[in-house]
């Protein structure tokens, strides 16, 4: 058997937001949140359910599964595979949107009903922590202690931080991130995993024997759209280091230079990594730009932000303003 890569777009949603996925998408939610008995998921209503070949000809890099409860709340869950810019941002925007929108101007607030956005990366967003799972709500910043209502929760999963092999699974958090990390590479269900009835009927929905042609496609095009993705993304920033470094290096000896050969040569070097370093971080915004993963008002914001900071010289940040400007 092959099975579906449940990171890319068309996959998940088709196994998590399909209509007959309700069962194992109480079971994903239940085992990523680890809820207490009482506040466990029973049933739920998945909005808006996969319908092939919807998705056909996407060209985002994620794609979500909403989800109501019985008790009304709201759940946004997606498979995030690039870490592109303003990605943070969005993740906060769609939940708060989510919030904001369950009831009209006229209607009371106390209608408002818990949010939490799950969102599966295949990245590392965390480095300063080894958790798999992280979870943030509002708190006060000194003390610590929750705000009166934390309705609005986001969830994280760092697929990279997940190591264990099949033996290794202790519980069903461990076997559903394991799915999700290695379930297109394998061609046989672990006993460990097929002992759990909704990841096995996540698999039965991932083979890609139960797939038509066209939805077989539209797989393979999304696997080559994302690989074609992070191929960009790894180009333009080789190249945006390697040109920022050359040409910083440059521009360093030549300032140093006319302060003597010695002195010129040491301060040359060090300038010359100095601006190397910055050139080259802003060649790679303005790369992103070129490639189309960015859009310009994106760059012009990275590069704001890298100067108010001090992190870029003034003539470059106004070098590559002024190339944003000109396409």
């Amino acid at each position: 058997m092959r099975f579906l890569n449940p990171k890319t777009d068309f996959a998940f949603k088709r196994i998590f937001g399909s209509s007959g996925s309700k069962d194992i998408l109480i079971s994903f939610i239940n085992a990523m949140l680890r809820f207490s008995l009482e506040h466990e998921i029973i049933d739920l209503i998945i909005i808006d359910p996969y319908q092939a070949p919807k998705i056909q000809g996407m060209k985002d890099t994620y794609l979500d599964v909403k989800a109501r409860s019985k008790d009304s709340r709201e759940f946004i869950i997606e498979m995030q595979v690039l870490n592109v810019a303003g990605f943070e941002k969005r993740i906060l925007y769609n939940a708060a949107k989510a919030y904001s929108i369950q009831i009209e101007s006229a209607e009371k607030y106390i209608q408002l009903n818990p949010v939490i956005a799950i969102t599966i990366t295949d990245f590392i967003m965390f480095a300063e922590t080894t958790k798999i799972i992280s979870s943030f709500r509002l708190l006060e910043k000194d003390a610590f202690f929750e705000y009166a209502n934390s309705d609005l929760e986001l969830v994280f999963i760092e697929l990279p931080k997940f190591n264990k092999t099949h033996e290794q699974l202790s519980d069903i958090t461990d076997k559903w991130i394991y799915f999700l990390r290695n379930a297109g590479s394998l061609e046989l269900i672990p006993q460990a995993l097929e002992v759990e009835q909704p990841i096995f009927q996540a698999f039965q929905i991932a083979n890609k024997a139960n797939l038509t042609r066209a939805e077989l496609d539209d797989q393979e095009h999304r696997e080559i759209f994302i690989q074609d993705q992070r191929g960009a993304l790894t180009k333009a920033i080789e190249q945006g280091l390697e040109q920022g470094y050359k040409k910083g290096l440059q521009q360093g000896m030549q300032q140093g230079m006319q302060q003597g050969i010695q002195q010129g040569i040491q301060q040359g070097i060090q300038q010359g990594r100095q601006a190397g370093l910055q050139q080259g971080v802003a060649q790679n915004l303005y790369n992103l730009y070129l490639e189309g993963i960015i859009t310009s008002e994106q760059a012009k914001a990275q590069l704001e932000k890298l100067y108010a900071s001090k992190s870029l010289s003034e003539e470059i940040y106004q070098e590559f303003i002024n190339n944003l400007q000109s396409n």
